[in-house]
């Protein structure tokens, strides 16, 4: 609409200014003489005008009527939308209103069970308390009549129950055992035969004094130097005690000390090899040995780890490895111990499907206590449990190095396979020297803890303590029993004793019947 307003309005500029400019040249043209000619063509210009002017006008009105048309189109649209809008709402409001009464209905039904569920629990209660008091009348009834207490009465169904079924307890007890032994025994053995046949190495046992070989005994003076100046340089520096005595062509080294102790047998040596013994080439060659085992100490750790395919190990930590190769046990060089138990854990580890490497680093570290322990007061297990906590070890390491003797409880299979590992490594045939005393010790233990059940007419320690055979009185004690007394006697020894590997009990019931004929 308000385009055709402003067609018009052009429409009838154009034409005021056309009959203007026509009037305008008519003057110009022709002058005050063409007053007619001129009246003419405004006459002209005027009804052109007044006609282009109803023209607008009815283009005007007709696109007005249509305008109008559209408006009442769209607004009866609205109208019909509105309407369907409202309709649509009107049946939403219903149907909220029907699910409100139908939410009421089953709040009203629910709360209803609820009072019926109170009653009913209320009256169960009633009985459940009348009950009570039924059952403890007639608990004093049955005590009064018997003449029993409750306890009593319980005491004395046990024992009964007790010596009844004794023997079906013990030949149950006999018949899981051997079941369970007989499926332990055969995965254990399969576990541990493929772990010890993927690896195997030298049996090796290191003796804690050091004893160098000399080309004469002449040597044993030049050692000891006018008025013994050369031994006490050499005690002095190296901190160790140096022993010459009759022995030929030999003197031996002393120190609590094992790294000390090799550094002052590779000093000696290189003299001796040298020919120049003096204080100041004493002093020169202990430096430089120092030095070199140093370098060498850090080359042995880097060359386990690489054996194991280790990574991310501090350098600092590296060096303690290299000292275990200085350290021994029971005559068992720590190192090659410690390099065995982490083979036998990533093997153990790989078949039961845990983390391979986590377990090396476990068996690796386990001893590393070991490597200064001389240095520090305490154990060798809180001593390494301080170092790997120090180089930022994993929870699952620290703990099988505190759990590898028993001390703290194993968390995790790791920690187990470490105390495995550690034991086969340190058990097997001539791994380790054990004193005369420790080995007369532990058999006497062994027999003492058999003699102690009742019904043993002798204990007997066999295979270096590895095997104890009891024999029973045959009158005293039956067949069952003797399982029992070996369980039991299995217990103590675990609870009582610290030995290697593992011991096999045998109890022994024999009757003999004797005559003789004559």
């Amino acid at each position: 609409m308000g385009d055709f307003n402003l067609t018009s309005i052009l429409t009838l500029f154009i034409g005021l200014i056309l009959g203007g400019g026509a009037i305008y040249a008519i003057i110009s043209l022709t002058g005050a003489g063409a007053g007619k000619k001129a009246e003419k063509i405004i006459n002209d210009a005027k009804k052109e005008a007044e006609k282009a002017k109803r023209d607008s006008i009815i283009e005007l009105k007709e696109e007005t009527y249509k305008l109008k048309q559209e408006a009442d189109r769209e607004i009866k649209e609205r109208k019909a939308e509105i309407q369907s809008s409202e309709d649509r709402l009107l049946q939403r409001e219903q149907s909220l209103d029907k699910r409100e009464e139908m939410l009421q209905n089953r709040d009203n039904l629910l709360e209803q069970k609820d009072k019926n569920l109170n009653a009913l629990q209320k009256n169960i209660q009633e009985k459940e308390l009348k009950m009570d008091d039924l059952l403890k009348e007639e608990m004093e009834t049955l005590e009064k009549i018997a003449k029993f207490s409750k306890e009593k009465a319980h005491d004395m169904i046990l024992e009964r129950v007790e010596a009844t079924m004794s023997k079906e307890i013990a030949e149950l007890i006999k018949d899981k055992e051997a079941e369970a032994k007989l499926e332990v025994d055969k995965k254990a053995k399969n576990l541990l035969i493929n772990s010890m046949e993927k690896y195997s190495n030298d049996v090796a046992t290191i003796q804690t004094v050091s004893t160098i070989d000399l080309p004469s005994d002449e040597m044993k003076g030049r050692l000891i130097g006018r008025e013994g100046r050369n031994i006490r340089t050499i005690e002095a520096v190296t901190g160790v005690d140096l022993i010459i005595d009759d022995t030929p062509e030999a003197i031996v080294i002393s120190s609590f000390d094992p790294f000390r102790r090799e550094i002052a047998k590779q000093t000696i040596e290189t003299l001796v090899k040298d020919g120049r013994i003096h204080p100041t080439r004493i002093e020169e060659i202990y430096d430089k040995v120092c030095k070199d085992m140093n370098t060498r100490v850090t080359e042995i750790g880097n060359e386990a780890i690489y054996e194991l395919g280790l990574t991310k190990v501090d350098p600092e930590l590296v060096n303690y490895i290299g000292k275990l190769n200085f350290r021994t046990s029971y005559g068992q060089n720590a190192l090659k111990h410690s390099i065995e138990v982490a083979h036998l854990c990533g093997i153990m580890a790989s078949e039961l499907g845990e983390n391979v490497n986590v377990a090396k680093r476990a068996g690796l570290l386990h001893d590393i206590g070991k490597s200064i322990d001389f240095e520090m007061e305490g154990s060798h297990v809180q001593i390494g449990a301080e170092l790997a906590k120090k180089f930022g070890e994993s929870e699952t390491v620290i703990n099988a190095i505190e759990s590898h003797h028993g001390d703290t409880e194993a968390k995790s299979v790791i920690a187990v396979l470490v105390h495995i590992a550690d034991t086969l490594s340190a058990a097997r045939p001539g791994a380790r020297n054990d004193s005369l005393e420790n080995y007369i010790k532990r058999l006497e233990e062994l027999e003492s803890i058999g003699n102690s059940f009742d019904g043993v007419e002798k204990t007997y320690a066999m295979q270096a303590g590895r095997e104890v055979r009891v024999i029973v009185k045959p009158d005293e004690i039956d067949d069952l029993t003797s399982f029992k007394i070996a369980r039991e006697m299995k217990d103590k020894i675990e609870a009582e004793m610290q030995y290697p590997g593992t011991i096999k009990i045998t109890v022994i019931r024999e009757t003999r019947a004797q005559e003789e004929a004559k």
